[in-house]
């Protein structure tokens, strides 16, 4: 039996174990959480994030020396960024229009008398763009900032790209630890299933039936409109942009999509969904490099679905009409926070707190979708590392096009 099948049965027997627990005491979630599930879970999550920083580090180390001239790196990045804001914003569209559609929060339905929620402030823009460039790189590798990691491994690349020759050594030792690193995601990759099975039965023992209840309808606009993100705009950017199947695309990366729903981590899922880009979809590694690293940090369309649809709810709740102006408000401010409060802990309830605010509605009504967010931010993530890939993917096929014509003119 594949990875895949192994996975998707131990996600299946997962959300079983965890509906069954919900009818169980809390003492008896309680224990079989803190002595099985929670261990089990964390120790496949510790595995993950023990390899992350050095793979991210090393690959696009060795992927922006591979691009070899630094102004491409420059193309790659205003092609990522621009497919990434892009695809941000028509997700908030469809978030909107499914969330008007299906009227999650029709007023009457909850009480709103006793909600609050702590707000957390969001690091102006400027701050994150000026703190992308490290003042200490090993700082910046020891606290995870991504965006910092990223940037250092961008001088390093560049540098190993112009030297050329005299650095072939560090070149050599860079393309060595990535054997390693590989060799690494594999051994880790065997005990995804169990990790699975765990994450995803706390999760759901943890929500608990009456919150399922309550929400369903909020969790049924948001899960509708993740699927037809994926379904409309990204298969239609596979298959206009990168000329391939949607079809054999996803299933081809389903066990990324299968980890990222486990994890609900972006960065976690990085060195699996980096090697399943590279092996089996065919990304070129010094794009896939890139590519992926930063869209795990800002490229964030199934959050930006959450805050689209959680914005809509809060209003019907609240009783607060929208107007267009206020809808247009929500999809610029959301697109541009979605790069602004990159890498902050808790981003998606940041995000939303600013767009709330910025519309004129209560940044409480935060409170009442805390209690399902954690299953569905395992939903949201799967679809982000699925927009990552498809970005690496086109920007590649683009890439492998253009080296083709080149070859083709050079020969004439």
């Amino acid at each position: 039996m594949n990875l895949t099948k192994k996975i998707l049965i131990a996600l299946v027997l997962g959300i079983i174990v965890g509906i069954g627990l919900t009818f169980s005491s809390s003492d008896v979630f309680s224990a079989v959480d803190t002595y099985v599930l929670n261990p089990v879970g964390q120790i496949f999550l510790n595995l993950i994030m023990m390899i992350v920083v050095p793979i991210v580090f090393v690959s696009i180390v060795l992927g922006t020396a591979g691009l070899g001239d630094p102004s491409k790196l420059g193309k790659i990045g205003i092609q990522t960024v621009s497919f990434y804001l892009v695809t941000t914003a028509v997700a908030l569209v469809i978030g909107l229009g499914v969330g008007f559609l299906l009227e999650p929060g029709k007023a009457g339905t909850f009480n709103v008398e006793n909600v609050t929620y702590e707000e957390q402030a969001a690091p102006p823009i400027m701050d994150t763009l000026v703190q992308i460039i490290p003042e200490n790189p090993i700082e910046a590798m020891s606290t995870g900032n991504m965006l910092q990691i990223i940037a250092f491994a961008i001088f390093i690349g560049v540098s190993l790209a112009v030297l050329g020759e005299k650095t072939s050594g560090i070149r050599s030792l860079f393309e060595q630890a990535n054997e390693i690193l590989i060799f690494l995601v594999n051994a880790v990759m065997k005990t995804a299933p169990y990790g699975a099975f765990a994450l995803i039965a706390s999760a759901i023992g943890d929500t608990g039936l009456d919150a399922l209840g309550s929400m369903f309808m909020y969790m049924l606009a948001v899960i509708v409109a993740l699927i037809l993100h994926g379904a409309i705009t990204y298969s239609l950017a596979i298959k206009g942009l990168g000329k391939a199947s949607p079809l054999k695309f996803y299933k081809s990366f389903f066990p990324a999509m299968s980890v990222a729903f486990s994890t609900s981590s972006s960065s976690a899922t990085l060195p699996v969904s980096m090697k399943l880009a590279q092996e089996q979809l065919g990304v070129k590694k010094s794009i896939s490099s890139f590519v992926q690293p930063l869209g795990a940090t800002i490229n964030m369309d199934g959050t930006a679905i959450m805050q689209a649809v959680a914005t809509v709810f809060i209003a019907q709740v609240y009783a607060e009409p929208l107007g267009l102006s206020q809808l247009l408000m929500v999809v610029l401010t959301a697109t541009l926070a979605s790069i602004g409060t990159a890498g902050v802990p808790g981003v998606g309830l940041i995000m939303l707190s600013m767009v709330l605010k910025q519309v004129g509605l209560p940044v409480d009504g935060i409170a009442l979708i805390i209690g399902v967010d954690r299953l569905l931010d395992m939903l949201r993530t799967s679809l982000n590392i699925t927009g990552d890939a498809a970005c690496a993917y086109i920007i590649s096929e683009s890439d492998k096009k253009n080296s083709k014509q080149k070859a083709q003119q050079s020969a004439l």
